[in-house]
């Protein structure tokens, strides 16, 4: 498989920048959405939509003819190469062929029909073999339709797990109310696993076990009394995890008995593979905004009241806006308000998701974000992301690396390990370009005096001539030095954010260093 972006590029050449090659002048992304609404023919077709053979697409390879495909759909993309953030190098690494994968390999948050809607030139063309009875995962390939036995759609290659998740569900209701259960008989459920959304009489559940969700999705067949606040809840969810069962309750509007539960909707009793491509978004408030520096603020959404989610440890979720007609969308990661707050998981369907966004005046989405008032509205994601709560099985020391706002999925980390007696050690290395770029100081600098267990090195690559800290980028002198004294009976795992590059020097070094890929995890999000 293709390494993306190429070992040598540009996007992957600083550590403290944001993987982009600088761009002629006029060649920004507002450029770009100037160019796209125009009206310029940018397909070369005059507007036409064509089918696309694999012998066509392999023809148009050149810089100045240049096509590709991106789920299905083919893109002349010749006149995007210099408006393109990665550099031309990267794009043309899809030239002529399918790019699906190596587009999902950095921008799986990326809109490309949005983006580039302007430069589509048609479908590709479907082989004969592959027309056939299909249904569509989240990744929007088509795939051959597979049936379980008890008539759940399942997709292509689960049956490989299909022995370990079998889930079913079933009703039961009273005059006054409805409970739906859904049977996953595993014994380790809890409320990360499951997700609820009920809004408009639609009911949505997901219910994910290892790489796959299962679906309910139902328009409900009568109206339920409206959620509207966490005291006054008419509907509530509850994880038997020692029967590994959960449970839903509404309550009706109307006293009456259903004579069925309601019409099926997308997906409806499927099984469907998770990837960040297919995510489903509500509709979330703004309640606050603060400075948490020059450049960065925490945020605080209220999720709607018929939305019972929880972000676990180490994932992330994704905001999306629509910016002169290009649909944005941006992974962050959720924070605490603070170092010490307690996170909220008591099972209420009314939840505040925290962001630390840093904001980039020439960025698509964020000078968007920072504009929004309290009050205001923004879609944001279900939770993605791969890391797991076993990672952190028998570890008794954790060493962090983040530069930037790379520091975010350490912040829940830092307060979930430090309530697990077994952790001996967790040590940050904190890397910023300037002293007012640290964000949470005096909070992390509190938790250290407050913690032994927990120590901060801060390391400053543009320092005024008074700092008395570390200087530099990631380099094995620096990570070396900080391993010195270690204890070496502690078992070790060493998690890394921040940009691309910063991350794969950091990961380098620690292999470098003797860490294994099972003792490293680099965040993706």
């Amino acid at each position: 498989m293709s390494q993306f972006p190429a070992p040598s590029s540009q996007q992957r050449v600083s550590a403290g920048s944001r993987n982009k090659v600088r761009l002629k002048p006029g060649r920004s992304l507002m450029d770009w959405i100037r160019l796209k609404q125009s009206g310029k023919d940018m397909t070369g077709l005059c507007g036409r939509l064509i089918a696309v053979t694999e012998e066509e697409l392999a023809k148009h390879n050149k810089k100045t003819d240049c096509w590709i495909c991106i789920r299905g759909m083919v893109y002349n993309v010749t006149p995007y190469l210099e408006y393109h953030p990665g550099g031309e190098e990267e794009l043309m690494r899809g030239a002529g062929a399918d790019g699906t994968e190596l587009f999902d390999q950095i921008h799986t948050w990326v809109n490309s029909e949005s983006m580039l809607k302007e430069c589509l030139v048609g479908r590709m063309a479907l082989k004969p073999k592959a027309v056939a009875k299909v249904f569509e995962n989240q990744s929007g390939f088509e795939v051959p339709k597979q049936t379980s036995l008890n008539g759940t759609s399942v997709p292509d290659g689960f049956e490989k797990q299909s022995k370990e998740i079998s889930l079913r569900h079933e009703w039961f209701q009273t005059e006054d109310t409805i409970t739906v259960v859904i049977y996953t008989k595993k014994k380790d459920i809890n409320s990360g696993s499951v997700i609820v959304d009920l809004e408009g009489g639609v009911l949505r559940t997901e219910v994910r076990q290892q790489e796959y969700s299962y679906i309910l999705h139902l328009e409900l067949s009568h109206e339920v009394q409206e959620v509207v606040s966490e005291v006054n809840c008419n509907f509530s969810v509850h994880c038997a995890s020692k029967v590994g069962k959960i449970e839903l309750h509404l309550k009706k509007l109307n006293s009456a008995i259903w004579s069925d539960l309601g019409q099926p909707l997308e997906h409806h009793n499927s099984f469907k593979k998770n990837t960040d491509g297919d995510l489903f978004y509500r509709k979330c408030t703004l309640l606050s905004k603060m400075d948490v520096s020059h450049d960065t603020r925490l945020l605080c959404f209220q999720l709607p009241p018929g939305c019972y989610l929880t972000i676990p440890v180490g994932q992330h979720i994704y905001l999306k806006g629509s910016i002169q007609d290009v649909e944005a969308v941006r992974p962050y990661t959720p924070v605490l308000p603070s170092l010490y707050a307690e996170p909220k998981d008591d099972g209420l369907t009314c939840t505040n998701i925290y962001l630390m966004i840093k904001i980039y005046p020439d960025g698509l989405l964020t000078p968007h974000i920072d504009k929004l008032q309290i009050g205001n509205c923004v879609s944001m994601s279900s939770p993605a992301g791969n890391f797991k709560h076993s990672q952190l099985k028998g570890i008794t020391e954790l060493i962090l690396l983040a530069a930037g706002t790379g520091f975010t999925p350490m912040i829940k980390l830092i307060n979930f390990s430090l309530k697990i007696s077994s952790f001996r050690k967790i040590r940050l290395m904190f890397f910023n370009k300037t002293e007012k770029d640290i964000v949470w100081r005096d909070q992390l600098d509190h938790l250290a005096s407050k913690d032994e267990r927990f120590e901060v090195e801060y390391i400053l690559s543009e320092p005024h001539l008074e700092w008395a800290g570390k200087r530099g980028k990631i380099e094995m002198p620096l990570c070396s030095e900080f391993l010195t004294g270690r204890p070496e009976e502690l078992k070790t795992l060493v998690c890394v954010c921040g940009p691309i590059s910063f991350t794969e020097q950091a990961v380098g070094i620690f292999k470098q260093l003797g860490f294994n890929n099972g003792e490293i995890h680099a965040f993706n999000g």
